[in-house]
């Protein structure tokens, strides 16, 4: 019914109407752990997959099933499978495909906990990594063509929101027989779909902006059949399965999804030129600003640049301190994608489990503040900022 309908419509009416029962418009909160069948042949049929239906919640559950078709509609693949967080999404997949002697290609910026997974867990299984810098598309097609497992990309990266040029490296990556793999948390699929621009499989941070309300945990892949098939295997046995409350609660969050973003993404745009215009922000990053260093190809591959941007300030650490404790409208946290503004330094949010030294090497100045712009009225946003350099400004004076 869906299919060919815009991304608004999908991301309220897709996936659900298998699931609705008693005429409810609603998918229902399914808690049972086991399904029962009184006929052993079908419950075999079910069991090994032949036939449709569910036998126990680590493997299946039809509310997760609803979440994860409605993001497969979105992004536009075969399948889909869903995860307890984010980065089960992210270590299962990259656990599913690599084995000890293969080599993995990505760039220095991605999430925190990603990284983590790309310099501490990754070699101590026997697994080259080598991290590009972000934004060189000629290095990262010459480690590639090099030979790899996997063509690993984040765009916008997290939390400097760098740009890759998805289409041109995934052709690179087929050239050299990689899978490639794309972290779109950032750009949604309201912005941006990457399977459409040549990749093999796309991740979400559910936590994030499709749940949009920050109160449940959850991360989904997507893909061809094949690939998530693979996937799912490893997730039922490893267990990160997703829990059916926040499936419901992610589910309901997303009929709203194109609404959020689209006001994130204006949000995102005028705060960005705001804090272009003030004396202590030393860099503004936001891939929508014309002097974004990737901003073509944002403007190339993305309907809209998003909710996430930002700024380095001067001072450093000190000015974090003194800023953001003055902010009356946002929430200084470690999430993001929510309706409300969030903000926070990479020290605190991306890349806590990472030391001042690792930071610098990709990057991320002590100064730098990551800000999730919410769907509040922008001209209170700008105004709270405003107030907020004041205070600091009037403070460096006395």
């Amino acid at each position: 019914m869906t299919q060919n309908a815009k991304a608004g419509t999908q991301s309220v009416w897709a996936g659900e109407k298998d699931y609705l029962v008693h005429g409810a418009t609603q998918v229902p909160v399914v808690l049972s752990v086991a399904y029962g069948y009184d006929d052993m042949d079908e419950w075999y049929d079910v069991a090994i997959g032949k036939k449709k239906g569910h036998i126990y919640g680590r493997n299946t559950n039809p509310t997760v099933q609803a979440f994860e078709d409605k993001v497969k509609i979105l992004e536009g693949a075969e399948a889909a499978t869903s995860f307890s967080t984010g980065m089960a999404a992210i270590s299962n997949t990259l656990s599913t495909f690599l084995v000890p002697g293969d080599r993995i290609v990505s760039i220095k910026d991605t999430y925190g906990g990603t990284n983590k997974i790309f310099t501490e867990f990754l070699p101590r299984q026997q697994v080259e990594v080598v991290l590009c810098e972000t934004g060189n598309h000629e290095q990262i097609e010459e480690e590639v063509a090099k030979g790899c497992s996997i063509l690993y990309l984040e765009t916008p990266t997290n939390p400097t929101v760098k740009i890759t040029d998805i289409e041109r490296m995934a052709k690179a990556g087929r050239e050299a027989g990689a899978l490639v793999v794309v972290d779109n948390t950032f750009g949604t699929p309201i912005n941006q779909n990457p399977l459409a621009l040549g990749a093999d499989l796309v991740i979400h941070s559910a936590t994030k902006f499709l749940g949009g309300h920050a109160d449940a945990l959850g991360g989904v892949v997507c893909g061809s059949d094949e690939l998530v098939e693979k996937i799912y295997h490893f997730r039922e046995i490893n267990g990160a399965t997703m829990d059916p409350m926040a499936a419901y609660l992610i589910l309901r969050g997303m009929k709203t999804l194109k609404l959020r973003v689209r006001q994130q993404s204006e949000n995102a745009m005028a705060l960005a030129k705001f804090l272009e215009t003030q004396e202590l922000v030393e860099g503004v990053y936001y891939p929508g600003l014309e002097t974004h260093q990737n901003h073509e190809i944002a403007k190339k591959q993305m309907r809209g640049f998003g909710g996430m941007l930002s700024f380095a300030v001067k001072g450093g650490v000190e000015t974090v301190r003194d800023l953001l404790p003055k902010l009356q409208y946002a929430n200084r946290a470690a999430n993001l994608g929510a309706v409300e503004t969030t903000v926070g330094p990479a020290r605190t949010t991306s890349h806590v489990e990472c030391t001042p030294e690792e930071r610098a090497a990709m990057g991320i100045p002590e100064g730098l503040i990551r800000i999730s712009c919410g769907i509040e009225d922008i001209e209170d946003i700008i105004a709270d900022f405003e107030q907020a350099f004041q205070h600091v400004e009037s403070g460096l004076k006395v």
